[in-house]
């Protein structure tokens, strides 16, 4: 009877095995990542200045400073315009640290034939 082809003592390849720790590896480092992204803080502006918000990089709202000149009962809605810009711009600026950390952890997989 012929012997069929596999792997000696039903273990792995080396190069698996290899493969599986490098996997194991990016993804303890992506992890330590993704905790010290979440502990940093993301700042935006809108209206010149008038309206600052911060951001953490868990995308939760940290702050918000008005300056007095925008708070007008008249044009409530420009205020709102300019918040919501402001928070906007600083969640963006979390997930361009967080594709960048991605991007860092990830560097040589490109053309890995997922």
């Amino acid at each position: 009877m012929a012997k069929r082809g596999g792997f000696p003592a039903g273990g792995v390849p080396g190069n698996m095995a290899n493969l599986m720790k490098q996997a194991q590896r990016m993804q303890r480092q992506m992890e330590e990542g993704q905790k010290e992204l979440e502990t940093k803080e993301f700042s935006a502006a809108a209206g010149g200045g008038a309206a600052e918000v911060v951001v953490n990089g868990k995308k939760e709202l940290v702050s918000i400073k008005l300056s007095e000149e925008i708070v007008d009962p008249e044009d409530i809605e420009m205020l709102q315009d300019l918040v919501v810009a402001a928070v906007n711009e600083a969640m963006h600026k979390v997930d361009e640290a967080s594709s960048e950390l991605m991007g860092r952890m990830t560097g040589g997989l490109g053309g890995m034939p997922f």
